[in-house]
């Protein structure tokens, strides 16, 4: 999973990606506000999901310690991070600035 991780977040496009976990209920409330974003921002932005019990190296090596936990990568950087659940119009400003 590493490998083709790398791959997907060294993209030009910003890539949004949602550490998150089955069993989390905020985890839950945060995907339809991620649905409402990919859809208000279409092709600008890619978001993928990675469920840390299924991925649980790829979760240690980015020190994921709470989901749900959001990371935004361009080029392959880490540009930003946060952990919660925050609302489409603050995720839109965050990928817009970077």
């Amino acid at each position: 999973m590493k490998s083709k991780f790398s791959e997907i977040i060294d993209s030009k496009t910003p890539v949004l990606v949602d550490f998150y976990a089955e069993w989390c209920g905020p985890c839950k409330t945060l995907m339809p506000i991620l649905d409402q974003v990919k859809s208000e921002l279409g092709e600008a932005i890619k978001i993928i999901k990675i469920d840390v019990d299924k991925n649980q190296v790829l979760a240690a090596n980015y020190q994921v310690k709470g989901v749900p936990t959001l990371m935004l990568f361009k080029d392959g950087i880490q540009v930003w991070r946060q952990s919660g659940v925050l609302q489409k119009n603050d995720l839109i400003k965050i990928v817009q600035s970077h």
